[in-house]
């Protein structure tokens, strides 16, 4: 028995690291899985290796700022499989740190599109689908930037983050006459190329890492054990919660 059998999922950005972990591991526990990217190539690769492990996916193409994508992707689901039950807005960009004064609005909006937006409009088109099916679960990928460590943080990227954690408790509140439960998670510093593409220099590395009690990245198998959990049954009573995952950064 798999703590998803009978469920359909849909994942944002599926196509490498933590979204493509998330939609193997979501297969393995019994779900029909629907997952897109604006990465062609990589999610056609990770749907074959799914349905090579004996897994139900299909890889869709989704620009999480595209009303349309979403409206596809949440037809193919539905199309598909008859339904959709789980929902996980993954997709994200991070941009280099500088100060507040040289960025560009160009820059702010294309942070504020894809991680603010994106979650926005899946959420949208989602909870029609959720409704029919009587319920569901989505869950929100943001970050300990949206909580706190504001003096390390990225303007664009905090504000982003901090946007998703209010959106899923207004998501939350209204819509639990649905049988629609929303929650975010917020990890800390995990080793995903994200993070080593954002912090190249070894030294700056280093320096968010000793910010961590804990003294070392997360993983992405952490991160996605905690996203299967308020993906799943397991947390039927969970919502409209912010779930940490920060190797105890925050609690400093």
């Amino acid at each position: 028995m798999g703590k998803l059998d009978g469920k359909v999922a849909l994942i944002s950005g599926g196509a490498k690291g933590q979204g493509a972990a998330e939609a193997r591991t979501f297969a393995r526990e019994g779900a029909k899985v629907v997952f897109g990217d604006i990465l062609d190539a990589e999610g056609k690769k990770v749907e074959t290796a799914i349905r090579a492990e004996g897994g139900e996916a299909a890889y869709v193409h989704l620009d999480v700022t595209s009303e349309v994508d979403w409206q596809n992707a949440v037809k193919l689901a539905t199309g598909r499989y008859g339904r959709l039950d789980i929902l996980v807005n993954n997709a994200g960009i991070v941009i280099p740190r500088v100060a507040i004064e040289d960025r560009t609005a160009a820059e702010w909006d294309r942070v504020m599109a894809v991680n603010a937006k994106g979650v926005f409009l899946g959420t949208k088109y989602a909870i029609p689908a959720m409704r029919q099916a009587g319920g569901g679960s989505i869950v929100n990928i943001s970050s300990v930037a949206g909580i706190g460590q504001s003096l390390h943080q990225e303007p664009a990227y905090a504000a982003s983050k901090g946007a998703i954690r209010i959106f899923t408790k207004v998501t939350a509140s209204q819509h639990a006459k649905d049988r629609i439960r929303c929650n975010s998670v917020h990890p800390g510093p995990v080793d995903t190329d994200m993070i080593h593409s954002a912090m190249p220099d070894p030294a700056v590395l280093q320096k968010r890492i000793e910010r961590v009690p804990l003294g070392r990245l997360g993983t992405v198998d952490e991160v996605v054990t905690l996203v299967l959990y308020l993906a799943s049954d397991d947390s039927s009573y969970v919502s409209g919660s912010e779930m940490v995952i920060d190797g105890g950064a925050l609690a400093q």
